[in-house]
C-alpha cells in the first residue's frame, strides 16, 4: 500500500452492539461466531492465554493453499468477497439498465475475461513501450512519468493532494518517495543472508519479466541489473519506516520555486503539464533529500536504465491483466517467495478486489444495500458513545498527566468525530470510461480517474466526510487530520459482532477495537495532532517526558518478542498499534464494567463474564501464518501478530490476572507492566 501521510490506518476490527442482555446463549452457530470449540483446554491460561483462547481454532483451520495468512479476520474478508461476487456476476450479465451496475459489471467481467486477454497477449502493453521507447533525452522523462503517473504505474516517486499538516482545513499539493519494486527499502541494503536471497531472487524475477516482453537473455540480464542499481539507489534516500512515523520527519512545506530550486534538472512544468496539475503556490515534500537524489540520478543514469526501469515499472503494474504467463511469474516471486502463498487466489477473488479497489464506492453502494442496515448503524453508533464515555473517565483520572494536559486531552476526546458504515455522499464515478473487453484500458482509465480527483482538492476545502476505506472492508481507522474513528460496513458481522452472543464477548472483540481507535488519538503519532487535526504540541514538558517513558516500555516489551526465527518485532515500528491495543482493550473493559451497573452475570459455560471478555478480544486474533509472510510483515507492518496483540496487552492487565487467578511470576502476569493510557 503507498504511504498516506494523512491517515493512521489499522488493522482494527470493529462492529456493532445490542443493548445489554445478560444471560444471552453461548452463541449463535453463525460463520465466524464466538465458540469455546476454538479454545485449546490443555493449555494453562496464566501461561499462555493466546494458545488457551485460540489453540483448537489454529489447529482445524491450516493455511489455505491460496493464502499467506488465515485469521479470523480474512475468513471474514472472504465472505463478503463472495457477497461482492455475487453483486458483481449479477451486474455482469447486464441485466439491469442501470449505470452503475454497467460499470461494475463491465469492469469484472473484463478482468475476468482470460481468453480475451491471453489474446491480445502483451500487444496491450505496446502504447506505454512506445512512449518509452521514443524517450530521447532524460530531460523528456518528467513528462513522460506524468503519463505513466496517471496510468497507475508507480515510477521514480509519488505526486498528490494532502491536508496541510499544521493547517488542517487547507489542500496543498505533495511529493512523496516512490518508485521500489521490493516491499520496503531495507530489502534492497540490509546484508544478512536472507535479504541476500531475497535480492537474487529479485533479479532473477526481473530477468524473467523482461524476457516475457521479447527480450534475449543477456540483454533481459543486463536490464535487471539495471533497475536493480536505480532502485537501490533510490532505497538508499528513501526515509525508514519508524521514522516515517513522526509527522514532523515528513513536513516540508515549500514554494513552488523552492521545489523547482531543490531538483533543478528535473523539468516539473511539464510533469505537471501531463498529469493537469491545478496551480499552486505550496507543496508538501516529505523526503527532500529523496527529491535531491531524484534529481542527479537524473543526470548520473544512462538513458537505456532509466527505459528499463520504465519499462518494469508498467508490466509490474499492469501484471494481473496480462497473460498467464505475467500473471504466474508475478505470483512465483511476489506471492511464493515473499509471502510463502503456496497457489494464487481464484480469478473471481483477484477480480472482486480489483473492482473495489478501482470502483469501490459503486461496489461498495450495492454491497451496503444487501448487508448493512439502519439497525447496525444505529447500534454501532451508541456503542461508540458508550466508548467515548469510557475514555473520558480514563483521560480525566489518569495518574500521570498534569491537569494542564488533561484538558487539552479531554477537549480533543470532546471534538472526536466518527463515521458509521459507508459516506454519506457516494462519489460520482459517471466520469469514468468502463468499456467491455479493454482490461488495461480500464485499469489505466480509473487509476487516471483517482489522480485526477485526488489533484482536484488542491486549494478546496477539505472534505471531512470522506472515507479512506471502501464499505466492504474488513479494517477501521483513525484519522488524525480530521480526528475522526472510521468503521466500514465490512467489519459489521462475526466474529468481531455477533448479536446472539453475551455482551461480555463482544465487548472484548469490537469494544476493544472501537477502543483501539479512539486511542491511536493519543499514541506516538496522534498525540502530536490538536483536537482540530493540526500538527501541534499541546503538552507540557513533564507530561511529554512522561509519556515517552511509559511509550519505550511498550516499544521494549514487543521489541522482545520473536516474529519469526531470527527476526525480532520492531518495538518502535509497531509502537502507535501496541499502544492502541493496550489502551483500547483498558477502554473497553471500563466501558462494560460500566454497562454491567454493579450486576455479577451467572457463568457460561462455566466463564465469568469477565472471562468470556477477555476470551472475546484474545479470539479476534486467533492465526496461523507462513514464516516468509511473518518475515515480511516483521519488517514492514506497524502491527504485531496475533499472538502477541493478544499475550502482550492482556499481561499488561491486573483486570486479566485477577479474572484468571494468574499470579506474580507466571507468564501472563509481566513485572514490570506497562501503561500509557
Amino acid at each position: 500500500m503507498p504511504a498516506d501521510r494523512r491517515a493512521v490506518l489499522l488493522y482494527a476490527w470493529w462492529l456493532a452492539l445490542p443493548p445489554v442482555a445478560l444471560g444471552a446463549d453461548a452463541g449463535s452457530g453463525a460463520p465466524g461466531s464466538f465458540t469455546l470449540d476454538n479454545l485449546d483446554r490443555s493449555a494453562d491460561p496464566c501461561a499462555d492465554f493466546y494458545q488457551f483462547a485460540c489453540g483448537g481454532w489454529m489447529a482445524r483451520n491450516p493455511i489455505p493453499a491460496d493464502q499467506a495468512r488465515w485469521a479470523r479476520f480474512n475468513e471474514l474478508a472472504e465472505r463478503n468477497r463472495a457477497v461482492l461476487r455475487d453483486i458483481l456476476e449479477a451486474a455482469a450479465k447486464g441485466a439491469g439498465p442501470d449505470p452503475l451496475d454497467r460499470q461494475i459489471g463491465d469492469y469484472y467481467a473484463s478482468c475476468m475475461d482470460e481468453a480475451g486477454i491471453e489474446a491480445k497477449g502483451a500487444a496491450v502493453l505496446k502504447p506505454q513501450f512506445d512512449r518509452i521507447a521514443g524517450l530521447k533525452a532524460t530531460g523528456q522523462l518528467p513528462a513522460l512519468l506524468g503519463g505513466l503517473h496517471l496510468a497507475g504505474v508507480d515510477a521514480l516517486f509519488g505526486f498528490g493532494s494532502d491536508q496541510d499538516f499544521k493547517d488542517a482545513t487547507s489542500v496543498v499539493a505533495s511529493v512523496d518517495q516512490g518508485g521500489l519494486g521490493l516491499p520496503d527499502r531495507d530489502y534492497y541494503l540490509k546484508d544478512d543472508a536472507k535479504s541476500v536471497e531475497i535480492r537474487q531472487g529479485y533479479v532473477e524475477h526481473l530477468k524473467r519479466m523482461f524476457a516475457l516482453i521479447g527480450e534475449e537473455p543477456a540483454l533481459a540480464a543486463t536490464h535487471a541489473q539495471a533497475v536493480m542499481e536505480l532502485e537501490t539507489e533510490l532505497a538508499k534516500v528513501s526515509l525508514e519506516r519508524v521514522k516515517r512515523r513522526d509527522p514532523e520527519n515528513l513536513y516540508h512545506k515549500l514554494t513552488r520555486a523552492q521545489l523547482l530550486a531543490l531538483s533543478p534538472s528535473f523539468a516539473w512544468g511539464g510533469y505537471l503539464d501531463a498529469v493537469a496539475a491545478p496551480p499552486f503556490e505550496s507543496v508538501i515534500v516529505a523526503v527532500p533529500e529523496f527529491v535531491q537524489r531524484m534529481d542527479t540520478l537524473l543526470n548520473s543514469v544512462g538513458l537505456d536504465a532509466w527505459k528499463a526501469y520504465l519499462r518494469w515499472h508498467v508490466v509490474h503494474a499492469e501484471s494481473d491483466l496480462l497473460p498467464k504467463a505475467f500473471v504466474d511469474r508475478e505470483f512465483a516471486f511476489f506471492g511464493q517467495t515473499l509471502t510463502g502463498q503456496k497457489e494464487i487466489k481464484p480469478r473471481w477473488n483477484r477480480c472482486v478486489q480489483a473492482t473495489d479497489r478501482r470502483l469501490g464506492q459503486a461496489l461498495g453502494r450495492r454491497y451496503v444495500e444487501k448487508a448493512f442496515g439502519a439497525e447496525a448503524r444505529s447500534r454501532m453508533a451508541a456503542l461508540v458513545d458508550a466508548l467515548y464515555r469510557a475514555l473520558e473517565q480514563d483521560l480525566r483520572e489518569l495518574p500521570w498527566m498534569t491537569d494542564t494536559t488533561k484538558q487539552q486531552a479531554l477537549a480533543k476526546r470532546a471534538a472526536m468525530a466518527n463515521k458509521i458504515g459507508a459516506p454519506a455522499v457516494w462519489r460520482d464515478y459517471s466520469s469514468l470510461r468502463v468499456v467491455r473487453g479493454d482490461a488495461i484500458g480500464n485499469l489505466e482509465r480509473a487509476q487516471a480517474f483517482e489522480l485526477r480527483r485526488q489533484l482536484a482538492k488542491i486549494g478546496k476545502p477539505v472534505d471531512r466526510g470522506e472515507w479512506l476505506m471502501t464499505p466492504p472492508t474488513v479494517n477501521a481507522y483513525y484519522q488524525p487530520q480530521y480526528n475522526d474513528i472510521n468503521f466500514p460496513a465490512g467489519i459489521l458481522q462475526p466474529p468481531f459482532f455477533d448479536r446472539d452472543v453475551d455482551d461480555a464477548v463482544n465487548y472484548g472483540a469490537i469494544g476493544s477495537v472501537i477502543g483501539h481507535e479512539m486511542t491511536h488519538g493519543f499514541d506516538d503519532q496522534g498525540r502530536k495532532f490538536d483536537k482540530d487535526g493540526n500538527l501541534k504540541d499541546w503538552w507540557t514538558e513533564a507530561d511529554a517526558r512522561e509519556f515517552e517513558k511509559r511509550a519505550s516500555c511498550i516499544a521494549d516489551q514487543y521489541a522482545g518478542y520473536t516474529a519469526v526465527a531470527d527476526v525480532k518485532l520492531n518495538g518502535r515500528l509497531t509502537l502507535g498499534e501496541n499502544t492502541a491495543d493496550n489502551g483500547g482493550l483498558r477502554i473497553a473493559h471500563m466501558a462494560f464494567l460500566d454497562a454491567l451497573g454493579g450486576r455479577t452475570p451467572e457463568p457460561i459455560d462455566g466463564f465469568t463474564a469477565e472471562q468470556r471478555f477477555f476470551l472475546g478480544y484474545a479470539q479476534v486474533w486467533c492465526q496461523n501464518r507462513t514464516d516468509e509472510v511473518a518475515r515480511l510483515l516483521a519488517q514492514i507492518d506497524p502491527h504485531s501478530p496475533g499472538r502477541y496483540r493478544a499475550n502482550g496487552v492482556l499481561s499488561n492487565m491486573p483486570e486479566f490476572a485477577a479474572a484468571f487467578g494468574c499470579r506474580a511470576g507466571q507468564p501472563m502476569v509481566r513485572e514490570n507492566a506497562c501503561r500509557v493510557w
